[in-house]
């Protein structure tokens, strides 16, 4: 399952890379919603909330915009980009309340496999309205009880929404933010300078370790647990890299202001990612009992085909191909000694790899 974006038709113009805080503000508050998908960050998590105790239960009631459905609204909707967290704040604040329904709605709901009434529909007491709520409900009693309240009233729910948005930027995003900044910026310098000079599909296929050229032309595929097709053109593009969103990779397509992917700076994550295909190849590998006998004897020292050939009392040629289908999936080094090669099991990629299954799939 993958996005294929379409950027044919982009000039410099219309591309802009920078970071959000208020995006960034967003993934750190899904980290502390979901944890689990994140034990990389669990000390920094715990930091965060013993900051401030009483905020957990207001920061729950909203979870439902943070989960793995992104909400709209936390991500940039304007080009050039908010200057920092208090611009973006107070353009949340300006919103009427049919703009802020049309942002936050779908997030309550919280799936793109349905369909969301016109922000115009969603008046209290209408069946639109009703049907909504009830199908938020069915997800969750947190979502349910969450869009009754955005339908009954949207703009005290925005000025709520808001209160807590700057109760956390108090509590813990604001000093986070200072520190992760710079190197965002620097960053999003770099991509800028790159996207100037090359194709933006060829700038984001170096740039984002799960995305893949399609066919000729403009167009990128990405690893997601969706199937979508989208023609980003006239549209801007806008890349906010971050340093809390890893693993996941989150495309926004569905306002008519601009295309928005948010990624993980690659200093950012714990390893380089990898491909749905990657970690086939890698599970594959282990599930042959005498490809896992053999690596259990090149855990303790580098070994030469022709010793495991003799440890194992097999041929050199089947120890040969059993190391070539462990070296493709990057689970064995070979290096040349004059004129032996060793072969050594690769030991942190092994212990990646449960952290990699729940990356990929988290993605």
């Amino acid at each position: 399952m993958s996005i294929v974006l379409d950027l044919g038709g982009l000039g410099p113009a219309d591309l802009a890379a920078g970071p959000s805080a208020l995006s960034e503000l967003m993934a750190s508050l899904h980290v502390l919603a979901e944890p689990e998908h994140h034990p990389e960050a669990a000390g920094w998590a715990a930091r965060a909330t013993a900051a401030d105790p009483e905020l957990r239960d207001e920061l729950s009631v909203f979870a439902p915009l943070w989960a793995r459905f992104r909400c709209r609204l936390f991500f940039p909707r304007t080009v050039p980009l908010a200057a920092g967290l208090d611009e973006e704040l107070a353009a949340i604040g300006e919103l009427p309340a049919e703009d802020f329904l049309e942002l936050v709605a779908p997030g309550v709901l919280g799936t793109s496999a349905q369909s969301v009434p016109p922000a115009r529909e969603l008046r209290a007491g209408t069946t639109a309205a009703e049907d909504y709520a009830r199908r938020c409900l069915r997800r969750s009693y947190a979502r349910g009880e969450l869009a009754r309240q955005l339908v009954a009233a949207p703009l005290e729910l925005r000025d709520r929404l808001l209160a807590v948005l700057r109760a956390a930027d108090t509590a813990f995003f604001a000093e986070d933010w200072r520190t992760l900044r710079p190197a965002l910026e620097e960053h999003a310098r770099e991509v800028r300078r790159r996207l100037a000079a090359r194709s933006p599909a060829e700038v984001l296929t170096e740039l984002l370790p799960t995305v893949a050229r399609v066919g000729p032309g403009e167009r990128i595929r990405l690893d997601k647990l969706q199937i979508d097709e989208v023609k980003v053109a006239p549209r801007p593009l806008v890349l906010v890299p971050s340093a809390r969103v890893w693993p996941h990779l989150t495309v926004k397509n569905e306002h008519p202001s601009c295309v928005v992917v948010q990624y993980a700076v690659r200093g950012a994550t714990t390893a380089g990612q990898l491909t749905l295909r990657d970690l086939h190849h890698r599970l594959m590998a282990l599930t042959s009992p005498a490809r896992m006998e053999l690596c259990r004897h090149l855990l303790g020292e580098p070994i030469t085909t022709s010793e495991l050939a003799a440890r194992l009392g097999s041929t050199e040629p089947q120890v040969s191909r059993a190391l070539r289908t462990l070296r493709d999936a990057g689970l064995v080094r070979s290096t040349r000694d004059g004129k032996l090669v060793r072969h050594r099991l690769a030991t942190d990629v092994i212990q990646r790899l449960g952290h990699d299954v729940l990356a990929t799939v988290a993605r």
